[in-house]
């Protein structure tokens, strides 16, 4: 039976607002003459909760194909993303089929492979579909931290090439680690500066850690990138930081960005996936976004 998930508006502030309005003291000045400031309540303004069992909804997603960044293992296929039972799965799988696009003699990493051993999916909300200047995102999900998988729930800016539209990492894994990361533009192209934390999985107090469902969160306003997981900070970068350093002035983190969701394998950061067992699956239970 298909689960259906309930939205839940989310303020921090709600029980405190309550007491005070049952106490008649809401909007009335206290001893010091100065009134109780409040702050604004989050309201949700998108979310996709894939209650619908099948392919992910067009509406909301494009889906990546082929050898696309990292020196990855994995060729992006639609096939490995479907929602089912309230959830959006996206596989990892060991395959072996020829390459579409190998090249004999080629030195480029994605057609000089004449066979592809790995497939996965990559989903985005890019391309005119979604994208958002500040808010509350969150995703509530289990991530598969055998060798050599690369699970992530990131941003890009719509302005600019990379690094120069700006990269928020709001959820990273690889190599026994969770990543935090914002990377800006420098004067040199296609080279970041980043502002990154990593947290070992071995430092959280449950055993079973990965085995269990989590939810990761990112606070943006104009002022900082807060990155948290179950409401523990894990980088915080101020927006003063973040102008590129190539002279334009230019803030990515002052722009619209869409969200993607992607399971890589290997390549440059993920390790070596020779020993683990397949297929291994990425589960996101629902992907929101909350604004003032």
């Amino acid at each position: 039976m298909t689960r259906r998930k309930v939205l839940r508006l989310y303020s921090p502030n709600l029980m405190k607002l309550a007491l005070a309005a049952l106490l008649g003291v809401l909007f009335a000045p206290d001893d010091l003459g100065s009134p109780p400031q409040t702050t604004p309540a989050w309201k949700l303004v998108w979310a996709d909760e894939f209650n619908t069992n099948g392919a992910p909804d067009p509406k909301n997603w494009r889906q990546e194909t082929g050898f696309v960044r990292n020196h990855e293992l994995q060729w992006y296929q639609p096939d490995n993303a479907w929602c089912e039972n309230g959830m959006l799965i996206i596989e990892a799988r060991k395959e072996h089929r020829a390459n579409p696009n190998y090249q004999a003699g080629s030195t480029n990493w994605k057609t000089s492979r004449e066979f592809i051993d790995y497939t996965a999916a990559s989903l985005n909300t890019g391309g005119g579909l979604h994208q958002w200047q500040y808010g509350r995102f969150e995703m509530r999900a289990r991530i598969n931290t055998s060798p050599g998988m690369w699970p992530a729930f990131w941003t890009l800016g719509v302005s600019r090439p990379w690094p120069s539209n700006g990269e928020i990492d709001i959820m990273e894994y690889y190599q026994g680690k969770l990543l935090a990361n914002v990377a800006v533009g420098t004067g040199t192209p296609y080279t970041a500066k980043w502002f990154s934390t990593s947290k070992p999985l071995v430092s959280f107090a449950t055993p079973d850690w990965a085995k269990s469902f989590h939810i990761w969160r990112m606070d943006w306003d104009a002022q900082a990138v807060r990155l948290y997981v179950d409401d523990l900070l894990l980088n915080e970068v101020k927006t003063s930081e973040t102008v590129n350093q190539d002279g334009t002035g230019f803030n990515p983190m002052q722009q619209p960005h869409y969200m993607l969701l992607n399971l890589a394998i290997g390549g440059d950061n993920g390790g070596d996936p020779a020993g683990t067992t397949f297929p291994n699956r990425y589960e996101i239970d629902y992907v929101r976004v909350y604004q003032h």
